[in-house]
């Protein structure tokens, strides 16, 4: 064999020489989520993650992400299995303090509320799957893919990801980057939805202050809640089992040292393994298709009408209380802790500053983790089987 030969085959073994233009795609995509995760600061503990994995995944030759090697060693590790939701549920348990929930439980409506944005986002996948051009459908959703799909409403990257893991797998990449996309973009999505639903008495309403929540009551609700969500709904159990757990553990105040490993080292490497296998099913293969735009689409429109669900509710309870709610927590009722609760409190001090709704709407905040679990436990027995 003589040289030109040798560099002949040393090149045809090359990544350059099996390079597609999809991948070349995939890859300008991934270093756009690395510049929305570092510059803009976009959720970059997920993104720098997830797009740092979706690189990986398309270097040709290598096969990065295959079964056997790096990435899809992490990904049947701690995705196939649902670990690593489940870990980041028990991490945000250990995060969340309950206190506001209990001191006003009516504000649970509000975070049930937000999830008709969940239930109507999989009506509009369905509806989707009725679009042909000439002979061919343009979106083929199923029941399974539309839940999938309509959990985006939630808000909830890690319910997502447990849900379309069991539901459907092979859209995991584009609905993890949806969900965790939209959850980073709560600033600039839920205000004006929040301004258009409210008038500017209403964004000016100061709630009574809550009561003091004592310990025992702390300590009692994340087994209550657990006992509710295991005996009625079953399939809901290790998402609701794993956010009490964490929360047990941190309200006890016996086993501190559990709970910061848990809200900090724990949750940090649990995070970086979760990112790294989403990024995995970045590949070409599994992103490029017209499906994608539509997951897109509908996860946009899921978590507006969530948060329209949320503020619109808050005005119906107005109409039938004598303590008046704030509609601007409303909108906090979807998942994304604390984000959005924040937003509530931000918009509200645009028009009064002296009214501070952040304890407000971490009540609704917090039901909302619960009610999006619930959510996708309904799913589950509904379409699991």
């Amino acid at each position: 064999m003589n040289l030109v030969d040798s560099l002949i085959q040393i090149s045809h073994a090359s990544s350059l020489y099996a390079l597609t233009w999809q991948q070349l795609v995939m890859m300008a995509v991934c270093c756009f989520l690395l510049w929305l995760g570092i510059k803009k600061q976009f959720e970059p503990l997920l993104l720098v993650p997830i797009a740092f994995g979706g690189l990986l995944s398309n270097i040709p030759v290598a096969d990065i992400a295959a079964p056997g090697n790096f990435l899809g060693i992490i990904y049947n590790f701690g995705i196939n299995s649902g670990l690593f939701p489940l870990f980041i549920f028990m991490s945000v348990g250990a995060m969340t303090d309950f206190g506001p929930l209990i001191a006003n439980p009516k504000m649970a409506l509000l975070g049930g509320a937000a999830q008709f944005g969940i239930f109507a986002t999989l009506i509009g996948a369905i509806g989707l799957s009725y679009i042909y051009v000439g002979d061919k459908q343009l979106f083929a959703f199923g029941l399974r893919e539309a839940a999938s799909i309509g959990i985006i409403g939630g808000a909830d990257g890690p319910t997502a990801i447990f849900l379309t893991t069991r539901l459907a797998p092979h859209l995991l990449g584009a609905i993890a980057v949806a969900a965790y996309s939209y959850m980073a973009l709560v600033p600039v999505i839920q205000p004006p939805i929040m301004k258009l639903l409210t008038t500017e008495s209403e964004r000016k309403i100061i709630m009574k202050q809550l009561r003091p929540v004592s310990k025992r009551e702390k300590i009692l609700f994340p087994i209550v809640l657990l006992l509710l969500c295991a005996f009625l709904l079953p399939d809901a159990a290790p998402l609701i089992g794993a956010l009490t757990c964490g929360n047990l553990i941190k309200e006890s105040g016996v086993a501190e040292r559990l709970s910061k490993t848990l809200q900090n080292d724990f949750c940090n490497i649990v995070t970086i393994l979760l990112g790294l296998s989403v990024g995995s099913k970045l590949q070409a293969s599994q992103f490029l298709r017209t499906e994608t735009l539509g997951i897109l689409l509908l996860g946009i429109i899921a978590f507006s009408i969530a948060t329209g669900a949320g503020v619109l509710m808050a005005k119906v309870m107005n109409s039938f209380s004598k303590e008046k709610i704030n509609p601007l927590i409303g909108s906090a009722g979807v998942s994304a802790v604390p984000m959005a609760a924040r937003v509530s409190n931000k918009v509200g001090l645009q028009y009064d500053k002296n009214n501070y709704l952040l304890m407000h709407a971490m009540g609704p905040n917090v039901a909302g983790v619960i009610g999006s679990a619930v959510a996708a436990g309904v799913l589950l027995a509904l379409l699991g089987k």
